[in-house]
């Protein structure tokens, strides 16, 4: 739904104006909502009603339930209406607005997530919270009508009380991100690292890949999710060790998650999470974010193997972020919905007789058996989700399968398409244009430099002012101020790009961002990044935190990006706030490492002496397939740089240091490698550099 789009005989509230697909999917509710914002605290505070704040976002299927079920029902909007302040929450336009709430209401409820219910004073106090809150009441859980007159109650004739319980809450929250270094501490060891493998082994699922935190109490039933970034990790820690059951680990999970109904068999892409243990029947819908993160690891896993499967299914994922992602601009778009004609998966299963008609008789039976199509189904309704279930000896691998596949696609793209949420989230892009560089790197489709290129232009001709990073884009607009993981996200999309296409307008961006990102977020006392400006936050609470996530913390990355530069430039003022940033987090990364991954791939670069190449050159064509072959291997500490003959030091003079003296030899491309300040000889035949990379582990 648009801002123009009219109901008929529906009055629209106050979302009407806003751009987030979110927001308008509620604009006609009979509830009077508001965006966040200095209208709706206002009027809070002077009518000294509670607020009622919903969060939640445009893909989220139980938003959808609770809507159609509550916020649709004129009697439910009529108590909200009369009792409360209401206001509507994108999470994915105000992540830090949805940080401090969900905090709260983990710690009032002991759980979280959406759609996020939650109960503030006029002066944005937490007082009770939950997520889903159903029409009538069922597992526990209250009618959410019955919940209204018990909070409305409980404000009128206990004020005091809830006063006092919500600011304890608050102080609770913010006592949660006052991460500072330890007294005495003032080295990062790979300890760390040791700690977060062993704990990694004891939660591995040996029969499907995977993690959970108790897998004895695993049932078939428990969902999982894919978690990138401790595949990352292991890839990383297997590279440090040859710790061959880390790589085991990473291939079990990775095979089973590509075979699985997780991952869309026709269209490519994977879904949010697996509501099983098998990585069978998913949540259906699909996050930008995932698809980014997950088009890396397995890139990343190829190159380690060089098992094609790993790059099929990495081609796979961003054909389908080009195909169905990608807005005429070249930006992403953020996310696909799990619903279609109000029902869950409904763009995405089969029946038997589905199959027979579109494949017809001859090889139906045994594509049946290949996509585990069955009558009684393995979803709803004796409905059926793809997966590979077996191998079937009678069918062509290579042709009867493609050409099946291709016919079922064709047929499901006649169907009712679920909605897709376009706006474009500059932290998120960061992320695929990331993909699309390493993707473009290891695999040499241009379709992929030239995705990554399009989104970076889009991203700084329509989400930067003044220097600094908006949030998100969509109808025309961009607003909202960036957090610090827009800019972590961005700058190190902004070095993966330039060591895909070597121009160094990309490693000047980054640079410039990287001194707007450490003036405007860092902690100058305690070290780290905060995540939201200071005051652009009510309540006042600042967010600092590094927890590793279905995305990835923005001090995470941003350590990351610190490493990079530091080796890029010789900035050894950048090395020691990467550090900094690792003593801030070293308690939470000691008590629960698993929820640091992402973090101790940084620390790993951290306590390896980064590999700096050179490849000079007097033209970039002459050296693509020097080029090509470092970008074969996985080297994830590793810094690459072109260096043409009198251009490199007046277009960076940063890299001044890096670049002396290495030079073509004999006009032929010569590629330096530096590792512990000491440069082996240099390298002017393509094999003997593929003599050397290969005896690199």
């Amino acid at each position: 739904m648009h801002g123009s789009d009219k109901v008929e005989g529906k009055v629209p509230n106050a979302l009407i104006s806003e751009k987030s697909p979110y927001l308008l999917q509620h604009a006609y509710n009979p509830v009077n909502w508001y965006p966040w914002g200095k209208e709706a605290l206002t009027r809070a505070r002077e009518e000294d009603k509670p607020i009622f704040l919903s969060i939640g976002y445009a893909t989220c299927h139980w938003c959808h339930v609770m809507a159609r079920e509550s916020f649709e029902n004129p009697q439910t909007a009529e108590i909200l209406n009369e009792n409360f302040v209401c206001i509507k929450v994108d999470r994915e336009e105000r992540p830090d607005l949805d940080e401090i709430y969900m905090k709260a209401v983990q710690m009032m409820a002991g759980t979280g997530g959406w759609p996020l219910s939650v109960f503030l004073t006029p002066d944005l106090k937490p007082f009770y919270g939950g997520t889903y809150f159903p029409q009538e009441p069922v597992h526990g859980l209250p009618a959410f009508r019955d919940l209204l007159r018990t909070i409305i109650s409980f404000w009128r004739d206990k004020r005091e009380q809830v006063e006092q319980n919500s600011e304890q809450i608050v102080q609770l929250v913010r006592k949660t991100y006052q991460h500072k270094p330890q007294v005495g501490a003032e080295e990062i060891s790979a300890d760390l690292l040791d700690n977060a493998y062993e704990q990694l082994v004891l939660q591995f699922d040996s029969s499907y890949g995977g993690f959970s935190a108790d897998v004895a109490a695993w049932s078939v039933k428990n969902p999982k999710f894919p978690l990138p970034s401790h595949l990352a990790f292991l890839l990383r820690y297997y590279q440090r060790t040859q710790e061959q059951f880390a790589l085991k680990m990473v291939t079990k999970t990775l095979y089973g998650m590509a075979r699985g109904g997780i991952f869309d068999q026709l269209g490519g892409g994977f879904h949010r999470y697996s509501t099983d243990t098998r990585w069978l029947v998913p949540h259906f819908e699909k996050m930008l974010y995932d698809n980014a993160l997950l088009a890396r690891v397995y890139t990343e896993a190829y190159q380690v193997t060089h098992d094609p499967f790993f790059a099929q299914i990495a081609n796979q994922t961003l054909d389908w972020v080009l195909r169905d992602m990608t807005n005429s601009n070249g930006g992403f778009h953020s996310a696909v919905d799990a619903d279609s004609e109000g029902i869950e998966g409904a763009f995405y299963i089969w029946v038997p007789t589905e199959i027979i008609s579109v494949l017809g008789e001859e090889h139906c039976e045994a594509l049946s058996r290949y996509y585990g199509v069955t009558p009684q189904g393995n979803f709803e309704r004796n409905k059926s989700v793809l997966y590979i279930a077996e191998a079937v000896e009678e069918l062509d691998e290579e042709d009867t399968i493609r050409t099946s596949k291709q016919k079922l696609l064709e047929t499901r793209n006649k169907r009712i398409r679920p909605a897709t949420d376009d706006k474009i989230i500059t932290g998120w892009n960061g992320l695929m244009i990331s993909a699309f560089a390493i993707g473009y790197q290891t695999f040499r489709d241009m379709r992929f430099l030239e995705a990554a290129t399009s989104a970076t232009h889009f991203i700084l001709n329509n989400l930067q002012k003044d220097g600094q990073l908006l949030r998100r884009y969509r109808d025309g607009e961009a607003s909202i101020p960036g957090t610090q993981e827009d800019y972590a996200f961005f700058i190190a999309a902004l070095l993966d790009l330039y060591e895909a296409s070597f121009d160094a307008q990309w490693l000047r961006e980054a640079l410039q961002l990287n001194d707007r990102m450490m003036e405007l977020f860092w902690d100058k006392e305690d070290g780290g990044f905060f995540f939201n400006r200071s005051g652009e936050t009510e309540p006042s609470v600042s967010i600092k935190e590094a927890y590793d996530g279905p995305i990835p913390s923005g001090n995470s990355i941003a350590a990351q990006d610190l490493l990079r530069l530091a080796a890029l430039t010789d900035d050894g003022k950048l090395r020691t706030q990467a550090k900094d940033i690792f003593l801030t987090f070293r308690e939470p990364m000691e008590q629960s490492p698993l929820e640091h991954t992402q973090m101790l791939c940084a620390v790993e670069f951290y306590l390896n002496s980064p590999a700096q190449v050179v490849i000079a050159s007097k033209n970039m064509g002459e050296a693509q397939a020097f080029a090509a072959e470092i970008s074969r291997h996985f080297m994830p500490n590793k810094i690459v740089v072109f260096s043409k003959p009198g251009v490199t030091e007046k277009e960076l003079p940063d890299l001044t240091a890096l670049i002396k003296d290495k030079v073509a030899i004999l006009g032929k491309p010569t590629v330096y490698i530096c590792e512990n300040y000491t440069c082996k000889a240099p390298i002017t035949d393509l094999e003997d550099l593929k003599r050397v990379l290969s005896r690199r582990k």
